[in-house]
């Protein structure tokens, strides 16, 4: 079993900020444990690169040889948190960890962007009470820097809770975006 999260150092927020790695720890959380071979069908991509970033990614722990799922001499891998996080600030200082944020930053807008698109796309096959309970809602509220961070650990607090929760009947994996930052004035 993982553990939950962890808040990534600049060493593993430098490994984790390369396509091919984010991606392969993205499938592990949702589908893994998996061979290098089955993400690299998945991922279309070459069995040798899935490897070697398998490897880079677990030299710094953000995954793990699972021995329980292994058979014979096939090596399967999952990730070792289900939740990376970190802050940008944590890493003033080093510009290539910070370069490594910013980029990471840009790849989880670019994914949210790509899975909102595709929900989209599809929502009218879908059945009317999986229509009725996806929702798109913006919300303005004022508030200071503790406020929001305490109203963030809040919201945390809730979506773990059903994290925690047994799966009810007809259960789905359900993205969950939260984005909270100050309102910049347009130019």
């Amino acid at each position: 079993m993982s553990s939950r999260r962890v808040i990534l150092d600049p060493k593993q927020i430098r490994v984790l900020a390369h396509p091919l790695r984010s991606r392969l720890l993205g499938r592990l959380r949702l589908d893994g444990p998996l061979t290098a071979t089955r993400l690299a069908e998945v991922l279309g991509t070459n069995t040798g690169a899935t490897s070697y970033h398998l490897r880079q990614l677990a030299d710094v722990g953000l995954v793990v040889e699972d021995s329980d799922t292994g058979r014979g001499r096939e090596r399967w891998w999952r990730a070792a948190h289900d939740i990376s996080s970190w802050k940008r600030d944590a890493f003033e200082g080093d510009p290539d960890a910070t370069a490594a944020s910013d980029w990471l930053e840009g790849q989880q807008l670019a994914y949210l962007n790509e899975r909102v698109e595709r929900w989209r796309q599809v929502q009218n096959e879908e059945p009317a009470e999986w229509r009725a309970a996806a929702s798109f809602s913006d919300y303005y509220v004022t508030v200071n820097a503790e406020q929001l961070s305490a109203m963030t650990a809040e919201l945390d607090a809730v979506i773990e809770r059903y994290r925690q929760a047994a799966p009810g009947p007809d259960a789905r994996q359900v993205m969950y975006y939260l984005c909270a930052m100050p309102r910049i004035e347009e130019p």
